[in-house]
C-alpha cells in the first residue's frame, strides 16, 4: 500500500497532461467538426472536406501524430511536442465529429426547414435556431461515445515524448520492475471513463426530458 502512495504523485502529474489534451481536443474539435458538417452541404467545398474526412478517418491517429511531429518538419515548420499532439488530435477528432453531425443534420425533418422558410428566417437563423438544437439532441450518444474513446486515445501522445498518465505508469513499471504502476494507471483510466459514462447518461436523460 505504501508503494501505491509513493507512485501516485507521478501518475497524477501524468494525469494532468492527459486531462489537458482531452479538454483542449474537445474544445477545438467539436466546433470544427460541426463547421465541417455544414460545409459538406456546400458545393465544391464539400469535395475537399470529404477528402479530409476520408484521410483522417482512414489512417491511424498514431500515424498522424508521427507525421505531424516527425515528418512535417522536413517540409514545413517544426512544432513543439504539445502543439503537435494537440493538432493531430484536433484534426482527427474533428473528422469523426463532422460525420456524426452530418448524420444529425440529415435527420432533421425537411418540414421544419420549410417552416423556417415560411417564417422568413435567414440561413444563419435556420441553422442556429432550428438545426443545431435538434442536431445536438440527435447526436449526443454518438458524441459521448467519441468522447470516451478520446480518453483512451490520449495515451498515444507518448509517441511524441509527452509525459501523460500511461507514460508515467510505464516509466514507474520499468524503474521498479512492477506491474502495480501500470495497473494503477489503468484503474485511473477506468474511473475517468466511468465518470464520463455517468455524466453522459445524465445529460442524455435531461435532453430526453425536454423532447
Amino acid at each position: 500500500m505504501s508503494y501505491i502512495f509513493e507512485i501516485l504523485p507521478q501518475l497524477f502529474d501524468g494525469l494532468k497532461l492527459t486531462i489537458l489534451v482531452f479538454v483542449l481536443t474537445l474544445v477545438l474539435s467539436i466546433p470544427l467538426g460541426m463547421l465541417l458538417a455544414f460545409l459538406l452541404r456546400v458545393p465544391i467545398v464539400n469535395w475537399f472536406v470529404n477528402i479530409y474526412v476520408w484521410i483522417m478517418r482512414g489512417t491511424p491517429l498514431l500515424v498522424q501524430l508521427i507525421i505531424i511531429f516527425y515528418a512535417l518538419p522536413m517540409v514545413g515548420p517544426t512544432l513543439p511536442r504539445f502543439p503537435a499532439a494537440l493538432l493531430a488530435f484536433t484534426l482527427n477528432y474533428a473528422a469523426y465529429f463532422a460525420e456524426i453531425f452530418r448524420g444529425g443534420i440529415k435527420a432533421v425533418p425537411n418540414g421544419q426547414l420549410e417552416a423556417a422558410k415560411v417564417l422568413k428566417l435567414t440561413k444563419w437563423q435556420t441553422v442556429r435556431y432550428v438545426q443545431i438544437p435538434q442536431v445536438v439532441k440527435i447526436v449526443l450518444p454518438s458524441v459521448f461515445n467519441e468522447i470516451i474513446t478520446l480518453v483512451k486515445d490520449s495515451s498515444l501522445i507518448y509517441v511524441v515524448g509527452l509525459g501523460d498518465l500511461l507514460r508515467a505508469g510505464k516509466i514507474a513499471m520499468s524503474r521498479d520492475v512492477s506491474l502495480v504502476p501500470i495497473m494503477m494507471a489503468a484503474l485511473i483510466y477506468l474511473i475517468l471513463i466511468g465518470v464520463l459514462t455517468i455524466l453522459s447518461k445524465k445529460i442524455e436523460q435531461r435532453f430526453d426530458y425536454y423532447k
